[in-house]
């Protein structure tokens, strides 16, 4: 097969993960704003790779097979959904879309397509979560009843609030661009979709920030060293409309209740899982292993009046590669999803509900934490 990738830049270098040709897939076509900072396809590939700034040359090129879609969120649909037209395989990236519409435009035009559709969330693959989830399937806990997640974002100020991610009009809120994967997590533990959501949260310190970027400079989202405190951030973009800390609440439809935090100004980058069922306890201490810093996941499962440990402890193994190894494991099972249709990651159904829980959750704190029902 022949591969393509419309948003070629950031995130669109995933692709190469599937760069493949001894099996028989090859990156052969990129896409992105620009020529510039693509040198990694030449050097990963050991040859040059055509380049075009217009998606339709991808789209309508009738030797790609499939198409990695990472071009920025508002785009998304656009993207996926003339792909899947032209009769391309799509790998989309997270989130699926922005709206609850452009869900349901994707999946109608998917439904219409002979093409496979593929939503790439990562963490289905981090080893923490597939610890977690064997444990809750095994029955170690009993019936889930409750789930707490909890995500410091300590690189928050440079991911987010220094380029398009900004803006309501290119990402709609952060509960949906980066909270989608943490939704996702927890329909896949809870094992159900969410059912009712209400949010909380406002724009509290990047709103205070003064020095901003011009409209027409790029977005510089990395600072080295690293900016402390979040109020020092200098270069933001000229146009910050979204909350920097969120809170959810959850109603899935089996009854499971959960709760969502995010906070995009913490001094520490942390996701913290806590799952309580009828008879035991699940949490993790850190979600993926690093060199010197192993992540863990603990289980209580006996009545103990203080133990900072759990009854048993297992170590999240650390895998190569960016996301401690899930971007791997996910890219080589959207491979086995092209070769054969079978797939251990979120379908397009999961990834629809977490954008709409996300998009509604955000709609509810901007309206005074009005309850909404997710279709």
């Amino acid at each position: 097969m022949k591969l393509a990738v419309i948003g070629a830049h950031n995130r669109g270098r995933i692709s190469l993960l599937a760069h493949h040709p001894e099996r028989g897939f090859s990156v052969v076509a990129v896409c992105g704003s620009s020529p510039d900072g693509l040198e990694v396809y030449r050097e990963t590939i050991g040859a040059p790779v055509p380049f075009t700034a217009d998606y339709r040359d991808i789209v309508g090129n009738p030797s790609i097979d499939a198409v990695f879609v990472c071009s920025p969120d508002h785009l998304h649909a656009e993207h996926a959904c003339a792909a899947l037209r032209a009769g391309k395989h799509v790998f989309l990236e997270k989130p699926m879309a922005v709206s609850i519409a452009d869900c349901d435009r994707i999946l109608k035009v998917h439904a219409e397509s002979s093409a496979r559709l593929y939503v790439g969330h990562n963490m289905r693959f981090f080893p923490s979560v597939q610890i977690m989830h064997q444990l809750i399937t095994e029955g170690r806990i009993g019936r889930v009843e409750a789930i707490w997640c909890r995500h410091f974002v300590s690189y928050g100020g440079d991911a987010y609030f220094k380029d398009w991610h900004s803006e309501r009009a290119y990402s709609h809120g952060l509960l949906l661009q980066k909270g989608a994967h943490d939704i996702d997590i927890i329909h896949h533990l809870g094992g159900a979709y969410t059912r009712r959501v209400v949010g909380m949260g406002k724009l509290s310190v990047y709103d205070k920030i003064s020095d901003r970027r011009q409209a027409d400079e790029p977005g510089r989202t990395h600072s080295e060293p690293p900016t402390w405190p979040p109020l020092s951030h200098v270069g933001l973009s000229p146009i910050v409309d979204i909350e920097d800390h969120s809170m959810l609440l959850l109603q899935l439809a089996n009854g499971v209740q959960a709760s969502y935090m995010q906070c995009h100004y913490s001094p520490d980058a942390h996701r913290n899982y806590t799952i309580i069922g009828t008879e035991g306890r699940i949490e993790n201490y850190g979600d993926i292993s690093r060199p010197g810093q192993p992540a863990t996941v603990h289980l209580w499962n006996q009545r103990v009046s203080h133990q900072a440990a759990g009854h048993e402890v297992r170590t999240v193994p650390q895998l190569e590669g960016h996301h401690g190894g899930a971007d791997r494991l996910m890219i080589e099972d959207f491979l086995s999803f092209l070769t054969n249709g079978t797939t251990l990651g979120a379908s397009p159904q999961d990834a629809r509900q977490a954008v709409a829980a996300g998009y509604l959750g955000t709609n509810s704190l901007r309206e005074g934490s009005v309850p909404y029902d997710v279709p």
